[in-house]
């Protein structure tokens, strides 16, 4: 009896946040301020603050001692492990999008990297030619013509936008990790997956910090640069200016 009253908790909890994210997607212009790059720049820089400390204090020191003390093969492995488990999703948003080619490359990968591959720990089939995917749901919603809406900044995700915001959720609900029923066993792969992304980061934090006068601006503006190179498989349509 406890044991499904915690699943249907979790489940429920889930739906809430779910929920709300999609609210927010539908939320207009309501707190919009005068830069149409960034109409929630008041917000966002508040947010942005906060992701800061946390990083400094919590995620980033973590990550370091991670990337210190784990071996680099491991390392590779837990990458390659959480990348395969996110191909099922991937190929799904390429079918979605109508890029069926890619969606047979997707699940092609799944299956070779889940079999000859143990699991995903090795990447298998990016040494036979077939190509890791960046497909999300944000992705799919702008190929559909659904408006990207302003810039958001958020602490620990990072930043998005509306729509994006609103495909983190969906995302995150489907996300087979967040699946797994054992509380322990899930909390700890999230956290893991978490931590190497982090370090998998730690690279680039010494470029923003030398490159940006405003690192909030530099961020904004390189994520939104990256998303519709992403949107547009790297061939955006030029600005008008």
């Amino acid at each position: 009896m406890t044991k499904s009253l915690g699943l249907s908790g979790m489940r429920s909890g889930r739906r809430w946040v779910l929920g709300g994210l999609m609210a927010l997607a539908c939320v207009g212009n309501v707190f919009a301020e005068e830069n149409p790059r960034d109409p929630y720049e008041g917000f966002n820089r508040s947010m942005f603050a906060v992701n800061e400390a946390i990083d400094k204090y919590a995620a980033k020191p973590v990550a370091q001692a991670y990337d210190n003390v784990v071996p680099l093969p491991v390392k590779a492995s837990v990458g390659n492990f959480f990348g395969n488990v996110g191909d099922l999703w991937i190929g799904a948003n390429s079918a979605l999008q109508g890029k069926f080619g890619d969606a047979g490359v997707d699940i092609s990968r799944l299956l070779i990297n889940s079999t000859v591959g143990i699991f995903g720990l090795f990447d298998v089939a990016s040494e036979l030619g077939l190509e890791k995917h960046e497909e999300d749901f944000g992705q799919t919603l702008a190929v559909w013509g659904v408006g990207s809406g302003g810039y958001l900044y958020w602490p620990v995700i990072g930043p998005r936008n509306v729509r994006d915001t609103a495909g983190f959720g969906v995302d995150s609900y489907i996300d087979p990790v967040w699946r797994i029923r054992a509380v322990s066993v899930r909390n700890s792969m999230v956290a893991l997956r978490f931590v190497d992304i982090r370090a998998s980061l730690l690279p680039a934090d010494k470029v923003v910090e030398e490159a940006a006068l405003d690192k909030y601006a530099y961020i904004r503006d390189a994520y939104q640069q990256r998303r519709r190179n992403q949107i547009f498989d790297g061939r955006p349509p030029r600005l008008d200016d």
